[in-house]
């Protein structure tokens, strides 16, 4: 069972998450905030496998709940909450560690994938704004041509998983999308990240993004 944390000031957003997580298999509310600052202590106390956290909060936003709660239980899995035109926010929450962003306008049929996500470790990124959120993310060292260079060690099939998890889909949809199992789709996620020297699927897909890899997608 994955227990969740969900904080949002608007009543209406949560007891519309809420009827969604008491219908799916295999996830549990414990327990629901009002702002960031109520959100960190029920993290603190019911200690869940993942939290959802609002963008925007009084007291303490999400941005800066989700810094204190990567300080004090950083294992807990972090999906921010976000409406359109508020990427910018989610960019930086990404690179605060969160572990990907959910549109609350998508929440019936991204939400349970989300969560489901953020508890085995892994980031999502929903596909309708992944290349806004991917454009506003800092530059690196890596320009396209060491990005192209680091491309040339992945095979087909792998540049093709590259694809798919920079589009923000799972390891389970990928697997249902290739018609192969989940543990296939996970040991080449695997050897993407050595290849490409990058510990998540962010940092991955920044560099499909700067390769061209994405050019051609369209959510």
């Amino acid at each position: 069972m994955i227990r969740v944390v969900l904080a949002d000031d608007d009543g209406l957003v949560r007891a519309a998450i809420g009827t969604i997580l008491r219908s799916a298999d295999g996830i549990e509310l414990v327990a629901q905030a009002v702002d960031g600052r109520e959100a960190v202590g029920l993290v603190l106390r019911h200690r869940p496998d993942v939290v959802l956290l609002d963008v925007r909060m009084p007291t303490l936003d999400g941005l800066a709940a989700l810094r204190e709660i990567r300080r004090f239980a950083p294992g807990v899995g972090v999906v921010m909450l976000t409406t359109f035109g508020e990427d910018e926010y989610v960019a930086r929450a990404l690179r605060d560690g969160a572990s990907g962003f959910l549109l609350k306008e998508s929440a019936v049929d991204e939400l349970a994938p989300a969560i489901r996500a953020a508890a085995a470790g892994e980031a999502f990124l929903s596909p309708k704004v992944t290349r806004q959120v991917l454009d506003r993310l800092p530059a690196t060292s890596a320009g396209p041509g060491s990005a192209l260079a680091a491309l040339e060690s992945l095979s087909p099939r792998e540049r093709e998983i590259l694809v798919l998890l920079s589009q923000g889909l799972s390891n389970a949809e990928i697997a249902d999308r290739l018609t192969v199992t989940e543990g296939t789709v996970k040991t080449h996620v695997y050897r993407v990240f050595g290849k490409l020297d990058c510990d998540n699927r962010v940092k991955a897909a920044m560099i499909a993004q700067r390769a061209g890899l994405l050019d051609d997608f369209h959510p």
